[in-house]
């Protein structure tokens, strides 16, 4: 007699498991603490099996058959629904292992150790916010140029190009590391070439006319923020290093003795020494009473225990006007020191590129040296925060030259 719904439902646990039977093998097994359990028993090669088809009432009486004939449809096949079962599960956990998600988390947590904090932050924003949504759970060897092409299309249509791009750089980076580890056999995002819109630009915006840099630090100097971002203010300019970099700048790394500054570059993880000026060494001096008891030179204003945001600067100019697409940002400081103190100071490109610590190959072959143009590169660091006080005074801008 075939099981009915209304006794599925009333079925009673006992002392002991006991079977409703239905037909064609399926069965309820009511279990003594009140579970309900859908069997099949079947035979397969001469030997006698069962399999799990869900608990009693998630699978109603209707799938429970509907699962029954399935099972017995794969046995007239010549298949073991049992150990089609187990293949399945296994693909999926297979698939799942080499999701895009689970292999680009695998490269971030790899290689994120040689990046700065910032740089990782960005990468992991542009990945979660971005990707993950839309092909995270893919098999990597399924992303074709249409399906990352699509993905960026997204991106794209927010008026957000650059980050198109820089979001086709990091899941061509995932697919690479995919296939030096054995997952994927090509990476298709060459074949994306010349389909994305091409960026407006490329350079941070910056400040290269005298003039309005002379306007810039006559707003830097009565900037009304609070004491800590005014003195990263004042500094950023004369410094010129990066934004990450100055941000979280330790008191360790600062000699004022020496008027020097030693520290690890975010970008190429090399040793860099930066000539403080007399100005910044002022500066300092006076900012030491506040933070120096801590890490941070510039320590955050909720935790003191991290550095300076990130945007602290940028927020900065923007509250004196500036900070726009065309004009300056705190990274836009490091052009407006290399343009005019090439143009207007006459120092020479390689003095100015050691102290960007930008990569110089020499007749040597040595990338960077830390020391290298080192009396040259603190000349011209006292020059040119004298030469921004020339313009912040509003003196007539003249051509002056390196004293070494």
């Amino acid at each position: 007699m075939a099981l009915t719904d209304t006794a599925a439902k009333n079925a009673k646990p006992t002392d002991k498991p006991r079977k409703i039977m239905d037909e064609k093998g399926l069965f309820l097994l009511v279990t003594p603490n009140g579970g309900k359990w859908w069997r099949l028993r079947y035979k397969f090669d001469g030997k006698e099996k069962l399999l799990s088809l869900g608990t009693y009432p998630e699978v109603s009486l209707k799938a429970a058959r509907q699962k029954r004939d399935e099972a017995r449809e794969l046995i007239a096949a010549g298949v073991d629904p049992g150990e089609n079962r187990k293949a399945q599960k296994a693909s999926s956990r297979l698939l799942a292992a080499n999701s895009f998600e689970v292999i680009a988390r695998e490269w971030f947590k790899t290689k994120s150790p040689e990046w700065a904090d910032c740089h990782s932050e960005k990468i992991l924003g542009r990945l979660v916010n971005d990707v993950f949504p839309w092909i995270g759970s893919r098999a990597i060897t399924e992303l074709t140029a249409p399906v990352i092409l699509g993905v960026l299309r997204r991106i794209e249509a927010r008026g957000a190009v650059d980050t198109a791009h820089r979001t086709k750089s990091d899941i061509s980076r995932v697919l690479r590391y995919a296939i030096s580890t054995g997952r994927a056999e090509r990476d298709p995002c060459p074949d994306l070439r010349g389909a994305l819109q091409t960026p407006i630009g490329g350079n941070f915006a910056s400040i290269t006319e005298p003039q309005a840099v002379g306007e810039l630090m006559r707003a830097i100097d009565g900037f009304k923020g609070t004491f800590l971002v005014a003195c990263a203010l004042r500094i950023s300019p004369m410094v010129f290093v990066r934004p990450g970099e100055l941000r979280q700048a330790e008191w360790k790394d600062i000699f004022l003795d020496d008027a020097e500054w030693r520290f690890v570059t975010s970008k190429t993880k090399t040793q860099h020494i930066v000539s403080l000026p007399s100005q910044a060494v002022a500066i300092l001096k006076d900012l030491h009473p506040l933070t120096g008891h801590g890490r941070y030179v510039f320590p955050g204003a909720r935790d003191p225990q991290r550095p300076m945001s990130g945007s602290a600067i940028n927020a900065a100019l923007r509250r004196m006007g500036y900070c726009t697409k065309t004009e300056i940002t705190g990274h836009g400081f490091r052009a407006m020191a290399r343009t005019i103190i090439h143009e207007e100071l006459h120092i020479e490109p390689a003095v100015i590129e050691h102290q960007l610590a930008h990569a110089v190959p020499d007749a040597l072959g040595s990338a960077y040296n830390r020391t290298k143009f080192l009396k040259e590169r603190k000349a011209m660091l006292q020059i040119w925060a004298d030469y921004l006080d020339k313009l912040k005074a509003g003196a007539e801008v003249i051509r002056l030259h390196p004293a070494a």
